[in-house]
């Protein structure tokens, strides 16, 4: 059976979780605080990013800013590598190989059908590039802290 939304126990899944992730040398509460700062490469909007409360807050100030100019071209390769920190070493990683090869999908009801799927539509690249990190950990011992 799939994992159609990242709520409940599968909360871990989502990027508004709690996990401390690393972007050009800055650390960020949430994979969304960084993926939304990454979007400009001004360090005064990134630290106005990174200093929010909530992951939500992060996003809708995400959508304000203005766009590097390569960021169509870069965001899967950063939303990657944050993943990849967050599912790195650390309990999160355990939970992410514990779904074994279900198909993750970022069901959503925000209408993104970019990063997850509305009613069954849609590319679901954050699934996907979660169970890519999955499938990485998996074939790697895990590293002692």
């Amino acid at each position: 059976m799939d994992i159609t939304e990242f709520r409940g126990a599968y909360r871990f899944l989502s990027n508004f979780y709690p996990a401390s992730v690393r972007l050009d040398g800055v650390t960020y509460s949430t994979v969304e605080h960084a993926f939304q700062a990454a979007k400009t490469t001004e360090p005064r909007l990134r630290r106005a990013v990174r200093d929010v409360a909530t992951p939500g807050i992060a996003k809708k100030l995400g959508r304000s800013l203005t766009l590097r100019k390569d960021w169509e071209s870069v965001k899967l390769g950063v939303m990657l590598e944050l993943l990849r920190q967050k599912f790195g070493p650390s309990p999160l990683r355990d939970l992410l190989l514990e779904t074994g090869t279900t198909r993750l999908i970022e069901g959503n009801t925000w209408n993104d059908r970019f990063w997850g799927k509305v009613d069954g539509e849609g590319e679901n690249h954050l699934g996907r590039l979660l169970m890519q990190v999955r499938d990485e950990l998996g074939q790697k011992p895990p590293v002692k802290t």
